[in-house]
């Protein structure tokens, strides 16, 4: 039977895959809050460890091999996607990601559905067709933006018209990067499992281990760092052949850290590793869209050191609940590094209470839901 049309509509959010990253995490948080509104919610993707989190929340996940980017294989895709839409009476795709979004885009068409996409990041238009391949992601009945950065980057790249573009932040849960929820048996596992030496200053940089991330600029501001006993945690997944991973534990050898650094790979408690650290930092070279690990940082009370531009620029206020520094510039990190671990516990605590307060009135997962929830509303005339 189609659901009923004074209920919530059913909504069919498609991603590459549900591994770690914000575009799975932000997935599974809308399934909790479409079933919520008495929805349904349906994923498809080509499955990950998030799946059983995501049928906990609630939601059906079907297996589709939607990361690739064959054109043949996309059509399939679109077919199989058109073929979710007819039989669960799906009333709004959501696509999140570009392959995903051709196959969503050519079977809400063809179905007759309403089509909503979400432009996660700066895409790279290096490449011949790179911008065409790009383009889906404006071609959304509404497109939701992460940040006020993106919404522009969207304007000037594909002329979306300012009626079709909603910014909506990503959010953190304030009750799970809470400072006063975290053991200290949590923190202290952790402090073990990456063999801290017990007193020394940590700085901790979470995320994927690629070259535009920062690694290297930590790792070169450490060596210049006037505190000679802190100790450097690189927490993310690395590339599947390793390479970059295996130059950053080469840089740090030939600068003399060896003993300083660790290369821990990905962290499943963020937030025990954020209480753990004395300093967060977030040095992307190319600007990010959002960058979830900067409000989890201020949610947690950290002093904060990240790249003034993207996202970040936006999330963070100078010398408030964190430090802003130019983009690839060692030095400058290495003076606000001294800033930050010279603060006093008085001037830590005022730094992170401003910090959390400024997330939770701001950039919450509660927030991050309701108004993407009216986005759905609004395609399905409900608003």
């Amino acid at each position: 039977m189609p659901p009923d049309p004074a209920r919530f509509p059913t909504i069919l959010q498609v991603l590459p895959a549900l591994n770690a990253g914000g575009v799975e995490r932000g997935t599974v948080e809308m399934v909790q809050a479409i079933v919520g509104a008495g929805g349904t919610a349906l994923v498809a993707s080509q499955g990950g460890r998030l799946v059983p989190a995501l049928t906990r929340a609630g939601g059906t996940h079907f297996l589709l091999p939607l990361a690739s980017r064959n054109p043949l294989r996309v059509l399939r895709n679109a077919a199989s996607v058109h073929g979710i839409i007819t039989a669960h009476h799906v009333g709004i795709v959501h696509a999140r990601s570009r392959a995903p979004a051709w196959a969503a885009y050519r079977a809400s068409r063809h179905a007759g559905v309403r089509f909503v996409t979400t432009w996660h990041g700066t895409y790279r238009e290096n490449l011949p067709f790179k911008r065409h391949y790009n383009a889906v992601m404006a071609k959304g009945d509404l497109v939701i933006a992460i940040s006020h950065f993106l919404a522009e980057e969207l304007k000037r790249r594909h002329a979306v018209p300012e009626s079709r573009v909603r910014v909506i932040p990503r959010g953190v849960d304030p009750a799970v990067f809470d400072p006063g929820a975290v053991s200290g048996e949590r923190v202290a596992r952790l402090a073990a499992a990456w063999r801290l030496p017990e007193g020394a200053p940590v700085l901790l940089l979470a995320g994927r281990l690629t070259r535009w991330k920062g690694q290297e600029i930590a790792i070169r501001a450490l060596a210049n760092l006037a505190n000679k006993q802190a100790c450097l945690v690189l927490a993310g997944p690395a590339q599947k052949n390793g390479d970059f991973a295996r130059h950053l534990g080469e840089l740090a050898t030939r600068l003399g850290l060896g003993g300083r650094v660790r290369i821990v790979g990905d962290c499943t408690d963020m937030p025990a590793a954020l209480a753990l650290a004395d300093v967060a930092l977030n040095l992307s070279t190319v600007p990010e869209g959002f960058g979830r690990t900067v409000i989890e940082a201020q949610s947690m009370a950290r002093p904060l050191i990240a790249t003034n531009h993207g996202g970040a620029a936006e999330t963070v206020q100078h010398n408030e609940t964190g430090y802003l520094v130019p983009p690839d510039d060692v030095e400058s990190v290495v003076a606000a590094l001294d800033v930050a671990l010279a603060l006093t516990p008085e001037q830590r605590w005022t730094l992170g209470y401003q910090a959390r307060a400024h997330v939770c009135a701001a950039y919450t997962t509660a927030a991050m839901q309701a108004a993407t929830l009216a986005v759905y509303a609004e395609l399905a005339g409900m608003a």
